[in-house]
């Protein structure tokens, strides 16, 4: 928590505070991170200067309090990004070193963190980095004893109890970080079903080489790395099952990308169907061919829902223009894929002729389709379309207007909102227009139904990609309100939604298939109740999950037609 804390208050610095920016020393112990930081223009300030501009921030392992102090004294504006874990153990040794005490802190002398520690301690702090260092410190009339909050937390039990058993009068706090000890568990337990562990992390990280030592404690084979092109492919041949953890200052987009990789090593020595089933799922969601078959299946839905009868062109016109935009959204702004799929922003950039070729066609042909229908349907997705096109470009020029958002695409959550709404009126909307020329009460409710679907498979998809669009700039729903929040928010419109339809469908509003499409929004809901457990990790098969469940209505759609005959 403090690491994603101390990043994210970085990456949000810029524009909102003077220039230029820097951190009090890196910021964390991830090179990967570190870099990206240069790449925005943020420095990293070794020492205090004589005179200081624009803006600085303690890192997350925190600084002595004089360094703080002399920071502000020169002239910066200092945020302070320390770890609230830390400020904690900040806060205890500056307490009690006020009524006289002697400060003992259990961790490496030279990490950045004990030494921003040592200087709240005043002139009568140690540390130590093990049992025999604390066994030779002299005896003190009052001392407290404090660990590095990343510290083993195996090492600082065995202290505590020697502590308590020779020294009875030394106060000895519990400081390290609950996320640490979980990680630590963690890592005993896959020890123990696993063949092997992979272990990603800064190289300096001293939490990282921990979590290493404990894999290899329990007799296992412990791969140790920062990113994913430090795998030893071949190490992995016999190896069956592979646990992954990460040391606690790396980012979600480092894991994931390991985890994406690795699951391509396990498909490759599966079986021949195996291998073929994957590439399959991958191409097609490259392609976005996946999420178009998904438009035309919910389009189909939402249709018998209104009680349309073929020839359902009208499928067809839906499945054009999401894979359209889909795919040129996609080249237009996929910077955020460098973080959280290099795969895809890889496969867009090797066949980006082919894909722009691809989407015009798309799109050319489903407005020819729609020309067909009448003026109306024409006309609807022609604007749906330029709006589609226009959402990634500036349409106010900074010689006209000072503001922020000068394009739709800078406009907080319209990500998702405008997603959700176009496919609401492809997959709902368009349907009504062809059949009977107007939009009907019927119309309306099926169109909330479709828009409320797609804007929690959205927004579900933005709580996987939340610190690559940070990174980035792109201000989604879950950035602005939270993943909790969102995933709490996504919940409520999942459990809402059957509850719709049942209540329609008992009015007539719509056909009784209402009743078998509330599968729908629980299967959604339980996808991202897997997830949440921890059961399925971002990657091919949560993805392919997720989209199936439009493919999923079609299905029950089409099945319900057969018995209705």
């Amino acid at each position: 928590m403090g690491v994603r804390r101390a990043v994210e208050m970085v990456l949000d610095t810029p524009g909102k505070h003077d220039g230029p920016i820097y951190t009090y020393g890196p910021l964390i112990h991830n090179p990967q991170v570190l870099d990206l930081l240069t790449e925005k223009g943020i420095s990293i300030l070794s020492e205090v200067p004589v005179r200081g501009d624009g803006t600085v921030l303690i890192r997350a392992h925190g600084v002595p309090p004089d360094i703080k102090k002399k920071l502000t004294q020169t002239g910066f504006t200092v945020l302070d990004a320390t770890c609230p874990r830390v400020i904690r153990v900040q806060v205890i040794i500056k307490k009690h070193a006020r009524k006289g005490y002697t400060t003992i802190i259990v961790g490496n002398r030279d990490h950045p963190e004990v030494v921003g520690l040592l200087g709240y301690s005043g002139h009568d702090g140690h540390a130590v980095a093990d049992l025999d260092e604390f066994k030779a410190l002299p005896p003190f009339d009052r001392a407290i004893v404090v660990a590095q909050t990343t510290q083993n937390e195996q090492l600082y039990t065995e202290i505590s109890a020697w502590a308590g058993r020779h020294y009875p009068h030394y106060k000895v706090f519990t400081t390290i970080c609950d996320s640490t000890s979980r990680r630590q568990a963690e890592v005993k337990r896959l020890a123990q079903t696993t063949d092997a562990l992979v272990v990603v992390g800064g190289r300096e990280s001293g939490n990282t080489r921990r979590l290493t030592e404990i894999a290899e404690k329990y007799g296992k084979s412990a791969f140790q790395i920062e990113t994913e092109a430090d795998l030893d492919l071949a190490a992995f041949e016999k190896i069956q099952h592979v646990g992954i953890t990460a040391g606690a200052s790396t980012p979600n987009w480092m894991i994931n990308r390991v985890f994406r990789t690795l699951e391509k090593i396990s498909i490759k020595k599966g079986r021949s169907w195996h291998r073929a089933l994957f590439v399959l799922r991958r191409g097609l969601l490259l392609t976005n061919t996946y999420v178009a078959l998904g438009a035309g299946c919910l389009c189909f839905a939402c249709a018998k829902l209104q009680g349309f009868e073929g020839p359902f062109s009208y499928v067809l016109v839906a499945m054009l223009y999401v894979f359209s935009m889909h795919i040129l959204n996609n080249l237009i702004g996929s910077k955020a894929d460098r973080f959280n799929d290099p795969g895809r922003a890889h496969f867009y950039q090797k066949y980006r002729p082919l894909l722009v070729t691809l989407a015009v066609l798309a799109g050319s042909y489903g407005l020819i389709t729609a020309a067909t229908m009448g003026p109306m349907p024409f006309l609807v997705l022609l604007v749906m379309s330029l709006l589609g096109l226009s959402y990634n470009l500036r349409i106010i020029p900074a010689s006209v207007s000072q503001n922020h958002y000068r394009s739709i695409r800078e406009i907080p959550g319209s990500k998702t909102v405008l997603i959700s709404l176009a496919w609401g009126i492809a997959t709902a909307v368009f349907p009504a227009l062809v059949s009977i020329g107007k939009i009907s009460m019927s119309t309306m409710i099926v169109f909330i139904w479709s828009t409320s679907l797609v804007f929690a498979r959205t927004a579900f998809f933005d709580i996987l990609d939340m610190q690559g669009d940070r990174i980035v700039g792109r201000e989604t729903i879950p950035l602005i309100y939270g993943q909790k929040s969102t995933i709490r928010i996504l919940k409520w419109i999942l459990v809402a939604l059957p509850m719709l339809l049942i209540l329609a469908a008992s009015v007539s509003l719509v056909t009784n298939l209402g009743i078998a499409l509330t599968v729908i929004p629980l299967f959604l809901f339980l996808v991202i109740i897997i997830h949440e457990q921890g059961y399925m990790l971002p990657g091919i098969r949560l993805e392919f999950l997720v989209e199936s469940g439009f493919i999923l209505a079609g299905f029950i759609t089409l099945t319900w037609m057969m018995i209705a005959g």
